[in-house]
């Protein structure tokens, strides 16, 4: 016996219906950009792992997948290498390439490579699946999509009021009810230089991030595993749980910063960023988070992230500002900023609420039932005309029992069926029924049309 079929841990099958949602996800988010000036680029799945490495953190460096080179991967490899059994090294033998992280580096790659091509300012999105060697759990996968929007070329914070109407608009949009958590990586390194640990920031980001996942004592922990003095501890944490509005944070950050410039520098670009944003009006929370480190390294200033306030879930959307990403490439001088909304744990989001409308979830409006040849070539001539007017519909291929036909329709959450006989034929007009209320009316072709659009 055959053994079943499965797919990986960490990915799903989409359904039809599935596929409806998100689709309606990705249309959504796309119709927003495009309102804000963004055009859309794509980058292949895979890169060269010389581009992925190191742009990502040690952690992130491990959750790469690796692509095994084609051919004679063993020549060139010494038996010693072989029983070193030192995984990271021979899979710098074995693999040139791998599945790409996440959208930012290879865009990043590509600014860097069409450079001579771009007029910059650049405003670019894309909409295609990443991949993470993570452990899958409940809203995360191992294979999903990112919808990314990035500015290169200016250092106007101006870009970052932009992206952040972005978020409000696209989830008023959707009708999730969210917070935009906003912090400045400055004000982090701030932090680290007045406890005297400017030289552990990527410690210290890494571990604080972690605050609302495993708390309070598992991060104090993290951060003596690191190295960092109890003195320094002590002093990071009236920091980290500083409480109060928007204003009222930023007014104690500048006394608590005052011998840090960088940290100051941080506190002057967030306090624009905010109080900007509270002129235009979002219908949605933006609150100074100081915990919200998001561990990649080549964010510089500010950093974004957005919590669902009605689902248990982890951040729906990030983001932030680097200046020096495609530095890395040999271009330097080049900032940039970008958000990237999470479609998966949206869809989640959505499911759970059930806030997807109707209109844009289902499929076929109307379903013609086969009774025959004769009125199967009738039908034919009626369903182009219906499709001519927008509607979506089909005729069932086989001629068969009306039980079976009808069964199709109500697996399908097709609404309505329009039934061709001879007593039709010989009127030139079709029996429209409502399959929700058994309503049956006849209706001439062009009526079925508008009928259905009511």
């Amino acid at each position: 016996m055959a053994a079943k079929p499965c797919i990986p841990k960490g990915t799903r099958d989409f359904s039809p219906a599935e596929m409806a949602k998100r689709n309606y996800i990705f249309e959504t988010i796309r119709s927003v950009y495009h309102l804000y000036g963004f055009r859309q680029i794509e980058t292949p799945a895979m890169e060269m792992l010389s581009t992925l490495m190191g742009k990502y953190g040690e952690e992130g460096d491990k959750l790469l997948f690796k692509i095994q080179n084609s051919g004679d991967y063993f020549s060139g490899l010494t038996d010693e290498e072989l029983l070193s059994r030192n995984a990271s090294r021979l899979a710098c033998k074995f693999c040139e390439k791998g599945l790409r992280y996440d959208l930012t580096v290879p865009f990043a790659r590509y600014v860097v490579m069409h450079r001579d091509e771009l007029t910059f300012p650049f405003k670019r999105y894309q909409i295609q699946p990443v991949w993470r060697a993570d452990r899958p759990q409940k809203g995360r996968y191992r294979e999903f999509y990112q919808c990314d929007a990035d500015v290169v070329g200016s250092d106007s914070l101006l870009n970052e009021v932009e992206l952040m109407q972005i978020v409000d608009t696209v989830f008023s949009r959707f009708g999730i009810r969210v917070c935009i958590k906003i912090n400045n990586r400055k004000i982090l390194t701030g932090m680290a230089e007045i406890i005297g640990e400017a030289d552990k920031i990527v410690d210290i980001t890494v571990a604080i991030d972690k605050l609302d996942k495993i708390g309070l004592e598992n991060v104090n922990a993290e951060l003596r595993d690191k190295g960092i003095a109890e003195e320094a501890i002590a002093k990071l944490q009236p920091i980290i749980l500083l409480s109060g509005s928007n204003v009222e944070k930023l007014a104690t950050l500048r006394q608590v910063l005052a011998d840090s410039p960088t940290g100051l520098k941080g506190v002057e670009e967030t306090e624009f960023i905010l109080s900007t944003l509270s002129d235009l009006g979002l219908k949605n929370e933006v609150e100074l988070d100081l915990t919200l480190a998001r561990g990649l390294n080549y964010y510089t200033g500010a950093i974004f992230e957005v919590k669902a306030l009605d689902v248990q879930i982890g951040s729906i959307t990030g983001g932030g500002r680097y200046d020096n990403l495609t530095g890395v490439f040999g271009m330097a001088g080049v900032s940039g900023v970008g958000i990237s909304f999470g479609a998966d744990r949206i869809f989640d989001v959505l499911n759970q609420l059930d806030l997807y409308p109707k209109e844009a979830v289902n499929g076929t409006q109307l379903l013609f039932i086969n009774f025959g040849e004769r009125e199967a070539a009738f039908s034919m001539q009626v369903l182009a005309g219906v499709r001519k007017a927008g509607i979506r519909a089909e005729l069932y291929p086989d001629c068969c029992k009306m039980k079976k036909q009808m069964g199709y329709a109500n697996a399908n959450g097709i609404p309505y069926v329009a039934l061709v006989g001879e007593n039709e034929m010989n009127e030139g007009k079709v029996t429209l029924k409502n399959m929700d209320t058994g309503e049956q009316r006849l209706v001439t072709p062009e009526e079925l049309a508008s009928a259905l659009k009511k």
